[in-house]
This record gives C-alpha cells, sequence and structure tokens, in this order.
C-alpha cells in the first residue's frame, strides 16, 4: 500500500483534474443539453456527463503517459513519426470507449438523463465526435509536454558532455605544458650549472616554486589572482633566463588579488602563445604586458611580428580559456588581433561567480 502511494503522483493526478474540470465547465456553457435552458449543476444529467468525461479524460491520458513511456525505454528520442504513430493508438483506444460511455448514457441511462428517443442518435454523434475532438487535443498536448521535456534532457545532457570535453581537454593541456616545460628548464639548468651556480640555484628554486603551483593546482580551474600572479613571478623569471634580454615582460596589475580569480595556467598559456607564434631577438625583444582594468578584467598583450614560416595555429588554448569562462560568467574573453600588437582580455571572476557547479579537473 505504501509503495503504491510512493509511485501515486497527487500532483499530476490534481492538476488533471482541474483541467478536466475547467474542460466541462467550458463545454457545458457552450452547449446546453435542455430546451429550456436551466439544466442545474446537480441533476443527474450532470452528473453522468461530468463522470463519464472524468473516467474518459483519466483512462485516455494514463493511456498516453504509458505509451510514451515503453517507447522511451525501447528508444532513446522521439521522432515525429513516433508522435504520430503513439497519437493514432492512442486514439484507436479512444474510439471504443468513448462509443461505450456515450452508448450507455444515450440509449441505457436516457430516462434519468431526461433524453428523448427521437434525440438519442443526435446526442449521441455529437457527445461521441465532441470527446474525440478533446482526446485529440489531449493527446496533442501531452505529446507536446513530452517533447519539450526531451528537448530539455537533451539540451543538459548535451551540456554536461560539453564540460566533460572541456575537462578532458584542459587535462591534455596541463598534461602538454607540464613535459615541455621540465624539458625545457632543464635544458637551461644544465648549461648554467657550467656558466653561472649562483644562478641556476636560483633558477632551481624558481623551477621548483612553478612544479609546486602546477602539482598543488592540478585539481583546479580557478585560483585567486594572487597564486596565479605569483607563480607567473617565477615563470617570467625562468622565461627571462632562457631568452636573455630577448623578451620583456611586466605586470601592472593593481586589481584586488585576494578576491579576485582567474581559470588556472591562463596567464602562462598567454605567454607561451605568444612566444609560440612571434620573432623575437636581444635587437628585437618581444614585449608583454600584463596589466588590470580596474577590479573587472585583466589584460594579457604582445607585440606582433609574426614568424616566418607562419606558425600554424589550433588556437586550441584561447578556445579553452573562453569555454572555461563560460561556465562561470556570460562575459567574453576578447581577443583583439591589430597590426601591430595581440591582446587578450580576460574577465576578473568574484567568489560568488566560482562557486558555480563544474566539473572537476583531474
Amino acid at each position: 500500500m505504501k509503495s503504491m502511494f510512493t509511485h501515486f503522483n497527487f500532483k499530476k493526478f490534481g492538476f488533471r483534474v482541474v483541467v478536466i474540470t475547467v474542460v466541462y465547465l467550458l463545454v457545458k456553457l457552450t452547449i446546453d443539453h435542455d430546451d429550456d435552458g436551466e439544466e442545474k449543476v446537480f441533476e443527474f444529467v450532470s452528473i453522468a456527463y461530468y463522470l463519464s468525461a472524468f473516467f474518459l479524460f483519466m483512462v485516455i491520458w494514463e493511456a498516453s503517459d504509458w505509451l510514451i513511456r515503453r517507447h522511451q525505454q525501447q528508444k532513446n528520442t522521439m521522432y515525429f513519426k513516433d508522435s504520430i504513430r503513439i497519437l493514432g493508438i492512442n486514439m484507436a483506444i479512444a474510439i471504443p470507449i468513448i462509443a461505450i460511455t456515450y452508448y450507455i448514457i444515450n440509449y441505457q441511462l436516457y430516462e434519468l438523463c431526461n433524453i428523448l428517443p427521437e434525440d438519442r442518435p443526435l446526442r449521441f454523434r455529437v457527445d461521441f465526435f465532441r470527446a474525440l475532438l478533446l482526446t485529440f487535443a489531449v493527446g496533442t498536448s501531452n505529446l507536446f509536454y513530452y517533447s519539450l521535456s526531451q528537448k530539455k534532457r537533451i539540451e543538459e545532457k548535451m551540456e554536461k558532455l560539453q564540460k566533460e570535453l572541456i575537462a578532458s581537454q584542459y587535462a591534455s593541456l596541463k598534461s602538454q605544458i607540464s613535459p615541455h616545460f621540465l624539458f625545457n628548464s632543464l635544458n637551461i639548468l644544465t648549461s648554467l650549472m657550467y656558466e653561472d651556480r649562483d644562478l641556476a640555484s636560483d633558477f632551481v628554486t624558481r623551477l621548483a616554486s612553478c612544479y609546486r603551483y602546477i602539482l598543488d593546482n592540478r585539481d583546479e580551474d580557478i585560483v585567486p589572482l594572487e597564486k596565479e600572479l605569483n607563480f607567473l613571478e617565477s615563470f617570467i623569471f625562468m622565461m627571462n633566463v632562457r631568452h636573455e634580454g630577448a623578451l620583456h615582460i611586466s605586470t601592472l596589475v593593481s586589481a584586488n588579488r585576494k578576491e579576485l580569480f582567474i581559470p588556472t595556467l591562463s596567464l602562462q598559456m598567454l605567454i607561451e602563445n605568444a612566444l609560440k607564434h612571434n620573432y623575437y631577438s636581444k635587437e628585437k625583444p618581444l614585449e608583454i604586458t600584463i596589466f588590470s582594468i580596474e577590479n573587472e578584467s585583466i589584460v594579457v598583450q604582445n607585440t606582433l611580428r609574426k614568424r616566418i614560416p607562419e606558425e600554424i595555429s589550433t588556437q586550441l588554448g584561447l578556445k579553452n580559456i573562453q569555454k572555461r569562462y563560460a561556465f562561470y560568467t556570460n562575459a567574453s574573453v576578447l581577443i583583439e588581433n591589430e597590426k601591430e600588437f595581440f591582446k587578450v582580455t580576460m574577465p576578473l571572476l568574484s567568489k560568488t561567480q566560482t562557486k558555480k557547479t563544474i566539473l572537476s579537473v583531474s
């Protein structure tokens, strides 16, 4: 008994009772069976028609639900032809039930319903076709409701899959950063050990700091701006050592470093992107500036001198940053590719925005 009440949807039942009652009253107001127009609500004929309408629509509605559930168990999606088939079966079930119900009212209970013998055929046809039309409307509305529900489920599933894809891409990017970064750093360290041991010692300290940051935040998609900038300081030091005067990176960030957040390793990705696609030397160093616009955004801008031949770009890093931001804010990541400079403007996120539920990236 308890299980039966658990599965019984009182909310759905109540909604259907209200719909049936409203439709019945509307039909009653527009079509009056009595010649004098004085039929009362609590007369037997009114009760008989209400109960018949209640019985018919409950049976038809449940039959429609059952047909849809059965289809969903067999197939994950419902196409237009499936809807037509379900509606056709539902109407086939409804026709004999409607015919039997109104045959009983018009031919068996005609005396109690005050139906004259000569009026019975006409009344039966009117009742039958009116109920058939309303049944068609109920079946169509039910299919429309389930179609909208299916659309919503598909959209939620697609959004989940998209998040999983972005998470996978982000994890892939991070896995590429670590070995590539380590390989280059070890090559530099090898040469420094023979040239400048003090600088080599400092370089090792900075390298350890960078890797500690990468390892500590490998499962975090968003980090405080302060942590990212502290990591960036060590990263910039290592890049300056590696490129020996061919690179000038400056940071002018006045935004609230503790209260604002950005995607993990996003600044490093943009610097690596600038190094990958531009030519630079001691005579013509690459200028990279990182600055904030109040507490609203952070900008990474570099001089533009594209390599020849030009490096083919998949823009995976930029797209990844854009999609990661899309989970937290409607504000866009702005990309400006001008004649003399390339600039990326990223929104700074508040604590409230970072509390949105997303997939953990590992």
